[in-house]
């Protein structure tokens, strides 16, 4: 038979990582990989409603300042409208409400997406003209 080397034994201080520490390294990279995609998405998710409040908003912004440029006094009440900005329909609701002062009324536009979840609310005081 032929004889056959025997395989050297390692040296104490070979260098190198052992399976757990390699283990516990992939652990530590796969939880700040969930960390940052979830960050990730939480940004998005803003974005998204960032968006969504500023289009509600220039719709409430364009009712109010319709009457405004309408230079007549409102009368007291509600009245509903819709809106479309950016590809977006948004639902209004105006409340006009008098005041202490008989000279000025105080209107609420009240924006709602297609859901009719509440959105975004912009009030504002018209005097008398």
């Amino acid at each position: 038979m032929p004889h056959r080397p025997s395989p050297l034994p390692l040296p104490r201080n070979a260098s190198g990582f052992t399976l757990i520490e390699v283990l516990v390294a992939l652990a530590i990279v796969a939880v700040a990989l969930a960390a940052g995609s979830r960050a990730g998405g939480a940004l998005l998710a803003n974005a998204d409603r960032l968006k969504l409040v500023t289009s509600a908003q220039w719709c409430a912004d364009n009712q109010l300042t319709g009457l405004k440029l309408a230079r007549r006094f409102p009368d007291t009440g509600e009245s509903s409208f819709e809106c479309e900005q950016l590809s977006q329909t948004f639902r209004g609701k105006m409340r006009v409400q008098g005041t202490p002062n008989p000279n000025f009324r105080r209107v609420d536009v009240m924006m709602s997406d297609d859901r009719n979840q509440p959105v975004v609310t912009v009030s504002t005081v018209l005097p008398r003209y």
